[in-house]
């Protein structure tokens, strides 16, 4: 692509569209929100020292799970696979949530961030995936040799948002994929929808394609009530959060990541930490929360059982029941408490 001079101008390779409130023509951006570091911040954070050692191996509390085919009635029950991937079941839907079952969270199967713990549930004991929610494209979120084999075994429906479709398709030509811009509601069956909402990332799969593709937050409603599903998120003041709550009233459950956020220099704009995720608790109204994106990939410098220790501390400083937010583990099942009528 050229302009007029006939100079030639980078081009997007995911996605065409108008301009909007977080689109510039070429790029996606958190409208007043913090870019992400550049090459030269990152590295002065890896030569910079600090990372701490995970053990090795990992063993969680959990064996892994065997789900039931479906729930109903008022049942909401989430199961962690790791890091942000988990199965949500309520109103007869099983949905996954950035399903990861590699063992690397990298362009590479020889070398980047390895799995630390198995997954919480076999790939072959899922039960019917009807829907997965892709909310960005970093590895550990899109991992296309997952969605391969889900599509293979499972065909579901899949949701991602603009421009994250046409990498998808290059590893699941046939993948049944709609794309969602911050704002839009699909209808997943009958009593099921689905809306995309902002947080405060980015996006990237190599060196030239930072911010082509979106990031997506999705808000899940069902008869058994709210869920707002968050991948990767900073805490950008709680707007977000506080915008969610305007428009959804709350939630009988949030999937909020509380870990990979140290050194907070780099990482404060783009992963929110333990005391910003129960901010946001209660800034968007949850009733329960599922804590995810730690304690199964090492991304950051934090030691591995630092996120659950300062999520301890947050709780206790802002007076909030300790069972209210759950750190799942792999293979933990939490059936979600009935909010009760007031």
């Amino acid at each position: 692509m050229t302009d007029k001079s006939g100079s030639r101008k980078a081009a997007n390779p995911y996605y065409q569209g108008p301009i909007s409130d977080h689109f510039d023509g070429l790029r996606f951006f958190n409208p007043d929100g913090v870019e992400p570091g550049g090459f030269g911040d990152l590295l002065k954070w890896k030569i910079g020292g600090g990372r701490a050692r995970w053990p090795n191996p990992v063993v969680s509390l959990f064996p892994p799970a065997r789900p039931d085919k479906h729930v109903f009635s008022d049942a909401l029950r989430v199961t962690m696979i790791g890091h942000a991937s988990m199965l949500i079941q309520a109103a007869g839907l099983n949905v996954l949530t950035d399903p990861v079952w590699s063992e690397r969270v990298s362009p590479f199967t020889f070398i980047g961030p390895k799995r630390a713990v198995p997954p919480g549930i076999r790939f072959e004991d899922l039960p019917p995936i009807d829907l997965v929610l892709v909310s960005h494209n970093h590895y550990d979120h899109l991992d296309l040799a997952t969605l391969k084999r889900l599509h293979a075994t499972h065909a579901p429906k899949i949701l991602t948002p603009l421009g994250n479709d046409v990498i998808i398709r290059r590893g699941v030509p046939d993948a049944r994929i709609t794309t969602m811009d911050w704002g839009d509601r699909i209808a997943v069956t009958n009593t099921v929808t689905v809306d995309a909402e902002p947080c405060h990332h980015w996006s990237a799969r190599g060196a030239g394609d930072r911010r082509m593709a979106l990031w997506a937050a999705f808000v899940i409603t069902t008869p058994a009530g709210k869920i707002y599903h968050i991948g990767d998120t900073g805490f950008h003041r709680g707007v977000n959060y506080e915008a969610a709550r305007q428009k959804h009233g709350g939630f009988r459950l949030a999937n909020l990541p509380f870990g990979a956020y140290e050194p907070r220099w780099f990482m404060k704009g783009q992963h929110q930490n333990p005391a910003e995720a129960v901010q946001g608790m209660k800034l968007c109204n949850a009733a329960h929360v599922a804590g995810h994106h730690f304690a199964t990939f090492q991304l950051t410098d934090e030691a591995i059982d630092a996120p659950v220790k300062a999520l301890d501390a947050a709780l206790r400083q802002e007076g909030v029941e300790a069972d209210r937010f759950r750190p799942l583990r792999a293979g933990e099942v939490f059936d979600v408490p009935i909010v009760p009528v007031v």
